[in-house]
């Protein structure tokens, strides 16, 4: 069977804390082929992988996410390990860059080990942008200079695949430099594409070895193209993937953003998704939306793409049981503990 037919393009969300029937109807259609996980979504880490298991036993070639970035983007809390906002790690690399960068290691270790452990493939991390006017970015970017930012969030993903995740860059090509939270408005970056290359880019061309997916902003880059980076051939296909030669995943953002209206209801937003050059698209909070991008899936097959399907293959996680992980028969039980006890001394101890 092709990974075509194992798995669809449309990622969205489930209810509450354990599936509901009409969870289990949607989660059956080919089309579906991912789940992302919110803090509703989670009570403890026995909860969540039981979540995740039944997730699979209605459909077995999904793929799970989360957000968990650490600071005030984390889904995962009850039970699970704090984790600083990566600014902090910018912060300490300000004053000692060597134990910032073995923590940024840690954080991206500690944050996937136990991800994985319940049962979710992978968190859309790092965050890659720069730390600027942004009014949605913030403390999530690891510093306000590119320079800081490559070697930090490059040890943050040697973490993370240490652990055995696949790691996803944010907001390509950089959503730093533009003041509006494109979830709530409109967010317009004027500059030109010379000066975006030089500067917000450079922490995403310099990882790309490290990178398994992009996430596009819902920026529009006024100067490049007219459209939002999520919803731009001009930035999908011209750019990512021929001028810089990316072959990894594009997922695109939440297509429930305000920002991603201006291509009109969840039907066109996921066929421009798609066309642009997406192979996942993400409709999340908002059930209607998300039946009907399904429903346009299903009604113009051609918007699957074969290729798509392979690359989205890759995201699979190395699951773990969360019990093994918290029993002395786990074999990374050690770095386990050496990364909490690293985190928890410099950034959570007075």
């Amino acid at each position: 069977m092709s990974n075509k037919q194992t798995i669809g393009q449309l990622m969205l969300d489930v209810a509450g804390t354990e599936l509901t029937h009409d969870d289990e109807q949607i989660l059956q259609q080919a089309q579906v082929g991912g789940v992302i996980l919110f803090a509703r979504n989670v009570a403890n880490p026995t909860q969540v992988r039981e979540l995740t298991d039944s997730i699979r036993a209605v459909n077995p070639n999904i793929l799970i996410a989360v957000d968990q970035e650490g600071g005030r983007v984390a889904r995962l809390r009850q039970g699970f390990s704090p984790l600083p906002a990566m600014g902090r790690l910018g912060e300490l690399f300000e004053k000692e860059p060597i134990l910032a960068l073995e923590l940024a290691f840690s954080c991206g270790y500690l944050m996937a080990s136990e991800v994985l452990a319940v049962g979710i493939d992978f968190s859309f991390a790092p965050v890659l942008d720069v730390n600027g006017v942004s009014q949605v970015i913030g403390d999530r970017a690891f510093h306000q200079n590119p320079t800081a930012i490559t070697p930090l969030s490059a040890q943050f993903m040697r973490g993370m695949k240490s652990a055995g995740m696949a790691t996803t860059g944010k907001h390509f090509p950089g959503h730093g430099s533009v003041a509006p939270d494109s979830h709530v408005a409109d967010a317009v970056d004027e500059r030109e594409f010379d000066e975006i290359f030089k500067f917000d880019m450079q922490p995403f061309i310099n990882n790309f070895s490290l990178l398994d997916a992009l996430m596009p902003a819902h920026v529009i880059f006024s100067k490049v193209d007219d459209k939002p980076a999520g919803f731009s051939k001009v930035w999908l296909q011209d750019i990512i993937r021929q001028k810089l030669g990316f072959n990894g995943v594009l997922f695109s953002d939440d297509l429930s953003m305000k920002a991603a209206h201006m291509a009109g209801d969840a039907d066109k937003r996921i066929e421009f998704a798609l066309n642009a050059g997406c192979d996942m698209g993400l409709v999340c909070n908002d059930r209607e939306s998300a039946l009907l991008a399904l429903n346009h899936l299903q009604k113009n097959s051609e918007l699957v793409q074969t290729e798509s399907g392979e690359r989205l293959a890759k995201m699979r996680g190395k699951l773990p049981t969360w019990q093994t992980c918290l029993t002395s028969t786990c074999e990374n039980l050690t770095d386990w503990q050496v990364s909490v006890e690293k985190i928890q001394a410099q950034f959570f101890v007075e």
